[in-house]
């Protein structure tokens, strides 16, 4: 089984910093280092193509909550230790809920840098952002300081709320022997080696989704452009 080396988890370093601030789209950030890992450590990528087709025809992420079914509620500790609502954050506007491996995955901090720079765009339209991790609150800390993300980072603790959506995934295996340098237990305080599909909602105030981006391959992400539309459109049905 092959595993990252030192020197190639420096080039997938170096990639990173470089698509996290090139010119383009998020999508066009994503697959310029979703290309950059495919050539660096192609053992991973391979076996992340076989996670997605195997997810993909399990129905991964398919019964997760739709545009006019409501959000189930959660009550989740922030990355201070205080406890946030779905109730409270939709009590003044539209949510934006974004689900998130975790701080380790380069993906993820594509994705929220990305929304980042959308910040003021989308609460010019009266919404918010929240994000959610099965990380300890030290990690979820970590994520949104390396962030700067200006929205709570919520720990859901053993893929709880995750379990309740549809979207938590055992990683398998042979994920689990490529990551070996990923201290993914350590993370998560369990050794369960299960994480969310990455998904995004955007619920109105009533509580109903109203837009989601839900797809069991990780290396894809609802493009911003897109997560603010739907955003302008919850607020005006609200």
């Amino acid at each position: 089984m092959t595993q990252l080396s030192p020197a190639n988890a420096e080039r997938l370093r170096e990639a990173f910093l470089s698509c996290r601030d090139m010119e383009g789209s998020l999508g066009e950030r994503l697959s310029a280092y979703a290309a950059a890992s495919r050539k660096v450590f192609p053992a991973y990528s391979e076996a992340v193509d076989r996670l997605v087709v195997r997810l993909r025809e399990n129905g991964g992420g398919e019964n997760a909550p739709k545009p006019g079914e409501a959000l189930p509620p959660f009550l989740l500790p922030d990355e201070t230790g205080a406890l946030i609502s779905l109730q409270t954050l939709i009590a003044r506007g539209p949510l934006v809920v974004m689900f998130y491996r975790g701080h380790w995955c380069p993906y993820c901090r594509l994705n929220v840098s990305a929304v980042v720079r959308a910040q003021d765009r989308i609460e010019a339209l009266g919404g918010r952002i929240v994000a959610i991790m099965p990380e300890t609150q030290k990690y979820a800390a970590q994520f949104k300081s390396e962030s700067g993300a200006p929205f709570p980072v919520l720990t859901d603790l053993d893929n709880g709320y995750a379990l309740s959506l549809n979207l938590a995934i055992w990683l398998g295996t042979e994920i689990r022997l490529l990551l070996s340098n990923v201290d993914i237990s350590g993370f998560h305080g369990n050794d369960a080696w299960v994480l969310p599909i990455p998904a995004t909602f955007v619920v109105d105030r009533d509580g109903l989704v109203q837009a989601r981006f839900v797809d069991p391959d990780f290396r894809e992400r609802m493009e911003i452009d897109d997560l603010v539309a739907a955003v302008r459109s919850a607020a005006v049905g609200s």
